[in-house]
């Protein structure tokens, strides 16, 4: 399978809704650069093309958690006070597969920080309806789960509402863990078909698993946002995700809060039949952990396959903890 590479000296091509892709790839097979393909298509000419397009993941969870943004307010002063630090995490997630650069800019208002997420459906038809007037092409998603927005407008009819505001893309984000914003997707999806609309579907799911949410999300949960680690998806998970996600006609698949490089790369190793090419971050990951078959202790040989990873039920290493929690609020 041919890797990509990415060229520092490539440039980018700005998209609306501040999505910054690469625009162009440098394939290489067994060592040896063969071709070139410059990517000079717009968003949706590439997903109109069928091209599944991997978007990028978490920001404002792992600069906290490396040290550069603060809980609370999560303001993004790191793109002044640490510029290299979310630079390296964007170059992180180009070279583990993301097509796609999202620009650092949550709750970056003056007013602190009012900007935030769609939790309306009718806040985001406004946005859409505003960002229609560029003439430039719009992707709208919304952080709701299956019991719709905090209105109780149904995912179904959220979908419908921003497709006849003139959204091409829409879908999900944050909130909550990807088996949850899947069946969002597929309630979007049924929709949209029973109302004769088309639109392209995007889903950026948390990197964490969270069966437990009510409508609020995440946020609603004790473990919020310090205690989170236990509840990580596997990048098998996460391969899994991206099938299913693929299966269901989505084709701009990436991630949010607590999807890392390595998350990213999962989604790219498992479409990469589809997509042609594997990520550069491959070179050192072995698909489903053929890396292990030189081990030198047998009974690691033996996880080498692709049966074992799937089939394994994860212990958290936690004997006197609960394996889901109570929503706060």
């Amino acid at each position: 399978m041919p890797r990509c590479q990415d060229d520092s000296n490539l440039g980018y091509q700005l998209w609306s809704l501040a999505l910054v892709p690469c625009t162009a790839r440098v394939l290489y097979a067994n060592d040896l650069r063969f071709t070139f393909i410059p990517i000079l298509q717009g968003l949706l000419e590439r997903l109109d093309s069928g091209e599944v397009v991997v978007g990028d993941g978490s920001f404002l969870l792992t600069l906290e958690k490396r040290g550069y943004v603060k809980a609370g307010l999560w303001t993004p002063e790191a793109v002044v006070e640490h510029p290299d630090a979310v630079r390296q995490l964007h170059m992180e997630f180009l070279r583990a597969g993301s097509d796609v650069m999202q620009t650092f800019t949550f709750s970056a208002s003056e007013d602190n920080m009012g900007s935030q997420y769609f939790e309306h459906a009718v806040e985001a038809v406004w946005a859409v309806e505003v960002l229609k007037e560029s003439g430039k092409p719009v992707a709208a998603t919304m952080c709701i789960g299956p019991e719709g927005d905090m209105h109780g407008v149904t995912p179904g009819e959220c979908a419908v509402k921003l497709v006849k505001a003139g959204a091409s893309v829409v879908g999900v984000n944050c909130q909550f863990g990807p088996w949850t914003s899947l069946k969002t997707m597929s309630l979007m999806k049924e929709a949209l078909q029973a109302a004769g609309l088309k639109a392209h579907f995007m889903v950026q799911s948390l990197g964490f698993h969270m069966p437990d949410c009510g409508k609020g999300g995440f946020l609603d949960l004790p473990e919020y946002p310090f205690v989170l680690e236990p509840r990580v998806a596997t990048r098998w998970d996460i391969q899994k995700y991206a099938r299913e996600a693929y299966n269901l006609g989505v084709r701009y698949i990436g991630g949010c809060c607590g999807f890392e490089p390595y998350h990213i790369r999962a989604i790219a190793e498992e479409l990469a039949p589809e997509r042609g090419f594997l990520p550069l971050a491959s070179e050192k990951h072995g698909s489903w952990g053929s890396g292990l078959s030189t081990h030198t202790k047998p009974w690691i040989r033996a996880r080498a396959r692709r049966e074992y990873w799937e089939n394994l039920r994860p212990a958290s290493g936690r004997p006197l903890c609960p394996s889901l929690s109570k929503p706060d609020a």
